[in-house]
Formats: C-alpha cells, structure tokens, sequence
C-alpha cells in the first residue's frame, strides 16, 4: 500500500535549501518515491492552517518511507534542511 508524505515547510534560507533540494532529489528517486506536489500555489478552504510551502511526496510503503526517512543518506541531508528551514510533516497510507 502506498504512503503519502506531506510536508509544510517554512524556507528560511532559499540558497541553502536549494543545495538539499539538489541532493534530496536523487535520494528519493533510489528509495522509489516521487513528487506529487512540490510548492505549487494552494488555498486554504477551511480551518486556521497557513501552510508555506507545500510538498507531496509518494512511497511505495510506509516501511519504505521510514526507511528513508530514518536511514544515513536522509538524516545527513535533513540536518541541511534543518539548517535553514523548518517543517511539519505527515505520512498517511493510501488505499
């Protein structure tokens, strides 16, 4: 079953998030995820959520994601995105 992953992430230095983005980017790809959604316009229909920037992302699994997520190639890129952002972030099976 897939997992989807949604993140809302607050930049605080585009430069240095750029450099992650660059380097997240292949990592996803081997761990077999793609981008659904990655900072495209949105609109709040109900509720007090401001997002900043939104991304999506699909694994084949949550097993797959929590791979990525808690293995060395994330945690070493995630303490660049820590750097110089902030973010929420949600896995959900789908169906």
């Amino acid at each position: 079953m897939s997992a989807y992953v949604v993140f809302d992430v607050d930049i605080r230095n585009m430069n240095r998030y750029q450099d992650f983005m660059n380097q997240v980017k292949p990592a996803l790809e081997a761990a077999g995820a793609r981008y659904l959604a990655r900072g495209g316009s949105h609109k709040v229909y109900e509720g007090d959520w401001i997002p900043r920037r939104i991304v999506i992302l699909e694994f084949p699994s949550v097993a797959a994601w929590e791979q990525f997520y808690e293995g060395p190639v994330y945690q070493g890129l995630k303490s660049i995105r820590d750097e110089c952002s902030s973010a929420r972030l949600v896995s959900v099976e789908g169906l």
